[in-house]
């Protein structure tokens, strides 16, 4: 399955911590109009992704949380959204933004890039260890960018965002571009690390004023991390 086949809730499994929240927005009027919104397109017959819109929330638990990298829309080309920020299913080629991830995490640490097909751009790995990839727009029509942006998915991830910011533990929040920094004001500066630059994507990735490619972010998300676990 590749595509969204259910606009229930209740057929997108979210990991316990994760449940009242998401429960608390889905009983509410704006994630009611947003299902609502869903079985329409559903029953008009249009091509929705990822076919799990809340796996972010089912694979990286609150409690699991160190890092968050957050996107803006899921990618709209058949096959490669699977509900993680950036990421695409396996055996999908890899996106220009996802490639310069890539390209930032070997300057800035040495990591190959994953070989292709297998495992290819999945980031399935990085949510299992406390990485939340997560969107602020959960749902995306086909060959139609930010086609669902708006229509409420940002009032559930906005939640997320400071439920992740309101917990005991720091968090390191890792911001690449305009959309996700705006995201900002939900997050106590003074007791996370947040790390800011330009979108991955190669319209933005070498322009100043914070270029991705050469932000160092994965090296200091290694040493924050490593001087968090030793606190």
């Amino acid at each position: 399955m590749t595509q969204l086949t259910s606009s229930h809730p209740a057929d997108w499994p979210v990991a316990p911590g994760w449940q009242p929240l998401v429960d608390a927005f889905f009983e509410g009027p704006t994630g009611r109009k947003l299902q609502a919104f869903l079985r329409e397109r559903l029953e008009a017959g249009a091509v929705i992704f990822p076919p799990q819109p809340l796996r972010a929330l089912e694979l990286t638990p609150p409690a699991s949380v160190r890092v968050v990298i957050l996107g803006q829309d899921p990618y709209h080309g058949r096959g490669q959204a699977e509900g993680l920020a950036f990421s695409v299913a396996p055996g999908v080629a890899l996106p220009p933004s996802l490639r310069n991830i890539f390209k930032e995490l070997q300057r800035d640490l040495g990591v190959p890039p994953p070989a292709f097909p297998n495992p290819g751009g999945s980031l399935a790995k990085w949510a299992t260890h406390g990485v939340l990839l997560l969107n602020t727009c959960l749902t995306v029509e086909e060959g139609q960018a930010a086609s669902h942006a708006g229509r409420g998915w940002e009032v559930l991830t906005d939640a997320v965002i400071r439920h992740v910011a309101d917990g005991e533990r720091p968090v390191l929040f890792m911001l690449w571009g305009a959309h996700a920094q705006s995201k900002r004001a939900l997050i106590d500066m003074n007791r996370h690390k947040v790390l800011v630059a330009n979108h991955p994507s190669p319209l933005s990735a070498l322009r100043p004023p914070l270029p991705f490619i050469g932000c160092g972010h994965f090296g200091e998300a290694k040493r924050w991390r490593e001087t968090q676990e030793s606190a």
